[in-house]
């Protein structure tokens, strides 16, 4: 699989390691071009490349880990998405670390700023630090929440991650899953261990929205 990145900091780079020790291709973009991007993918594999935010966002899966003030920017001008997954591992800080009025429906944003897109919520509710080490504890596995409202793209990006050692979770649709995973939630910055094999779904809350196959 060919996964782009928009953005190349901390989450993108963690998240390209993993992904190309699965296996997988991976292109990192970045505002300033793949010309500042070269030495560092170059640095990270031989199965990783910079290139353009566009070619970038026209792989299969595209990883959006940007700052929250760049969301916007980061976005604007793609062409439509038709239907590829786009990871939101977003979480709304300002520019001073408080989270913004909007921000457990953060993702609920990203996917109205990519049209066409099927936008999972992943990653955005562990610390790097801790995803960059070791997924697995003896029986256990560390829990990766995923929400969307599109079941097939969840279930890729679950995939995905189960390849990287982790337990994927579903909460469910971005309006449900989402803003539980979101910056201030209870879900936030806490970590979960799972006995391995686990159940990917909670059993569903009276009320959720329902999502698409």
């Amino acid at each position: 699989m060919q996964i782009g990145t928009i953005g190349a900091g901390q989450v993108a780079q963690a998240f390209a390691r993993k992904a190309a020790a699965a296996g997988h291709r991976m292109i990192l973009s970045n505002r300033r071009g793949p010309e500042d991007l070269a030495p560092l993918a170059s640095a990270i594999g031989t199965a990783v490349s910079a290139a353009a935010r566009e070619e970038a966002a026209a792989c299969d899966i595209v990883l959006l880990a940007v700052p929250w003030s760049q969301v916007e920017d980061a976005l604007s001008g793609l062409p439509d998405w038709r239907g590829r997954i786009l990871i939101d591992a977003t979480n709304a800080f300002d520019g001073e670390g408080r989270t913004v009025p909007d921000a457990a429906s953060s993702s609920e944003l990203v996917a109205a700023l990519a049209p066409g897109a099927r936008v999972v919520k992943a990653l955005n509710a562990t610390f790097m630090t801790n995803f960059e080490t070791a997924p697995a504890v003896g029986p256990f596995r560390r829990a990766i929440f995923v929400s969307g409202d599109d079941g097939d793209a969840v279930e890729q990006v679950a995939d995905l991650l189960e390849q990287f050692g982790f337990a994927p979770v579903d909460l469910g649709p971005l309006a449900l899953g989402g803003r539980m995973q979101a910056v201030g939630s209870t879900l936030a910055g806490h970590e979960f261990f799972l006995p391995w094999p686990a159940p990917r779904s909670f059993p569903a809350f009276n009320g959720a929205p329902e999502r698409t196959r």
